[in-house]
């Protein structure tokens, strides 16, 4: 009998479980299918399994025929009634199923559209209630002058005074004052302008920047003399300060 030192088995286990898992993908381009010039040589070896069906398979895969009860059927209209069939008689389940069924314990039918009503619902007289809840209501309007003989239920609207915090928001928001309206289309243009020749220092500028690629030299991280000695502006310092909102007192 072999004794093994757990120890052993343990540092076994641990070599075992701090292998690297082999790697899936040194292949990873293994195509099913390639494009051939030519079509390959035709082989009577087939690689492919071959099925046999059953008889059960091969009469299952049968598409079905029509009946040739159908058949008699279509051919002609009559149908011969065999003797038992003219002498049968049917039992008392067959008549109970062939019974039509009841309605539920309850059931009313509609009632017709053209009811004859009574005596006392023809002379029946509305109240003044029922004649004061059948009119429709309406909004009392300051330009409207209803006469006081008028029956018409009424409903006064009461007069509210907003504040001046509700008036502050209901005014329109105002234009800027360094506000400029968009220009016209068509515009006439001054004759010193139509006249006017480029200077080469305007032909200097209209030029494109050249900027030489990365693999000629081009340094995309230096900064000119001009960025260094540059100074802000007081709109630009106002527009880089955080709201005053968010700064913490």
């Amino acid at each position: 009998m072999r004794f093994i030192c757990p120890e052993t088995a343990m540092t076994t286990r641990i070599d075992q479980l701090a292998r690297p898992k082999p790697n899936l993908l040194k292949f990873p381009d293994r195509r099913s299918v390639y494009w051939l010039d030519e079509l390959p040589a035709e082989t009577k070896k087939t690689s492919t399994t071959g099925f046999e069906l059953t008889p059960r398979l091969e009469q299952l895969a049968q598409s079905k025929q029509p009946s040739r009860y159908l058949e008699e059927s279509r051919r002609s209209q009559e149908r011969v009634v065999s003797a038992a069939a003219l002498k049968a008689h049917p039992s008392q389940r067959v008549c109970s199923l062939a019974l039509p069924r009841l309605p539920a314990k309850g059931w009313q039918p509609d009632r017709p559209l053209l009811t004859t009503l009574s005596a006392a619902v023809k002379s029946a007289r509305a109240s003044p209630r029922i004649c004061q809840l059948a009119q429709p209501k309406h909004v009392k309007m300051m330009s409207t002058n209803l006469s006081a003989e008028s029956s018409v239920h009424t409903i006064t609207v009461p007069t509210a005074t907003p504040s001046a915090r509700v008036l502050q928001l209901a005014s329109p928001k105002q234009v800027h004052p360094q506000h400029v309206l968009a220009r016209p289309v068509s515009w006439p243009i001054p004759k010193h302008v139509l006249k006017a020749s480029a200077s080469n220092r305007l032909h200097d500028l209209a030029r494109p920047k050249t900027r030489q690629a990365l693999f000629e030299g081009y340094d995309p991280y230096r900064v000119t003399p001009a960025a260094r000695a540059a100074t802000a502006s007081p709109r630009l310092l106002e527009l880089s300060l955080p709201l005053p909102r968010k700064c913490k007192g």
